[in-house]
């Protein structure tokens, strides 16, 4: 039914209103010639309201002639009616058209470009080069491949630990986490301020050039200015931006915790085995089971193979027959020796925290703590260092 409705309508139909005494006449004669009329509607005794083929109609107005009937067109549908009303109106659908094509372009477009957690890298030299790879306003969204992006960044900026570029719109953001850069290879040319880059007590502070915000003894958290770049004259009560250079000595904490379970449970196979197979596709599979696996707690190892070998011609085939093997084992109570326990997860605790200690710090105390509860020893490892703490923060790059 819907596929003669779709047929109708590009082919063209009128909706038509008969008026006689011989409606019956009419309609016989008009089956007789095999003139197709469909949703017939009876308005009253004298009135027919129907819908024909344009083709149909010619034919059936020599008919309602012959009858002595009056038969008008209500209305003209169809894809051959809407192309005539669109001819005699060029200007409409030129201008529907240059509408709906402007659309698609401005919508299309990248009309902004954010560069977010750049803190040590310029934002216009970020922006020039993108433009340098044709990446800029202006360009079509579509023709824009992130990846590409990315990995463009990431081999400019080695220092860049993360990128995300996202398109939403008409902006692209582009999102960068730094790691933190060696002073010497921030460019002098841009002014900056030096910050935290963690948690500590200041120690030291020696400004080389900018004004220094912190004094010795203050707890200062990550972010915070320690070295400003913005300098005031006070004769003539402006601002003066500068590269901010300096040293600021901190006292930090590096700590890391172990938890390790008194008793213990250790895994050993019994050298029960049951097999099973079954088939993957993808992610799916069927497991053929004869029954539930007879074992309480076991490891389960699985084989897979094509259904059809087809390695020679370097193709794999997506279908897999799978071999499952469940091994049971035995779980069994082993009591750790608590002295012995505490030096492992002190040393383990120790690597931990030497991962993560940059170079040239100077350790100040190191300090051990464990604690029982229950079944879990916890085992505490706190190094106390003194390092440089500053790191180089481009001003107009983050909101002050």
């Amino acid at each position: 039914m819907l596929a003669i409705k779709i047929w109708n309508y590009f082919k063209g139909y009128v909706i038509i209103r008969v008026e006689g005494l011989t409606l019956e006449r009419l309609l016989n004669l008009a089956a007789t010639h095999d003139i197709y009329l469909w949703d017939i509607k009876r308005k009253n005794n004298l009135v027919l309201e129907m819908k024909s083929t344009t083709r149909g109609f010619k034919e059936l107005r020599e008919i309602v002639k012959k009858v002595g009937c009056r038969v008008e067109i209500k209305d003209k549908i169809g894809l051959p009616f809407s192309i005539l009303k669109l001819k005699e109106r060029k200007m409409l659908v030129v201008g529907f058209l240059m509408f709906c094509i402007i659309t698609i372009w401005l919508t299309s477009t990248i009309w902004n470009i954010e560069i977010i957690g750049n803190e040590q890298t310029p934002k216009e030299e970020i922006i020039s080069l993108l433009k340098d790879n044709n990446i800029n306003i202006g360009k079509l969204k579509f023709n824009m491949d992130k990846d590409n992006i990315k990995y463009m960044l990431i081999d400019n900026y080695d220092y860049f630990s993360f990128v995300s570029v996202n398109i939403k719109g008409t902006k692209m953001t582009i999102e960068v986490k730094e790691q933190d850069l060696p002073p010497e290879k921030v460019d002098k040319s841009y002014p900056c301020h030096i910050v935290a880059k963690k948690k500590g007590v200041i120690v030291k502070v020696v400004p080389r050039n900018g004004r220094a915000i912190v004094e010795k003894g203050e707890v200062i958290n990550e972010g915070e200015i320690l070295i400003a770049g913005i300098l005031t004259n006070e004769n003539r009560e402006e601002q003066i931006l500068v590269h901010a250079e300096g040293e600021v000595m901190a006292l930090t904490r590096y700590s890391s915790i172990i938890k390790e379970p008194i008793v213990k449970n250790e895994e050993r196979e019994t050298g029960k085995v049951y097999k099973e197979k079954g088939i993957k596709f993808g992610d799916k599979g069927i497991i053929f089971m004869k029954g539930n696996i007879p074992f309480t707690n076991y490891k389960e190892m699985e084989t897979k193979k094509d259904l059809i070998n087809l390695q020679k011609y370097n193709i794999s085939f997506p279908i897999k027959t799978v071999n499952y093997e469940y091994r049971e084992v035995e779980l069994k109570e082993i009591k750790q020796n608590i002295d012995f326990l505490k030096r492992d997860s002190q040393i383990k605790a120790t690597k931990e925290i030497n991962s993560q200690l940059p170079e040239n710090v100077e350790i100040q105390s190191k300090n051990t703590r464990h604690q029982i509860d229950g079944n879990i020893l916890t085992t505490q490892v706190i190094v106390e260092v003194l390092e440089d703490i500053g790191r180089k923060q481009i001003i107009g790059n983050k909101e002050e």
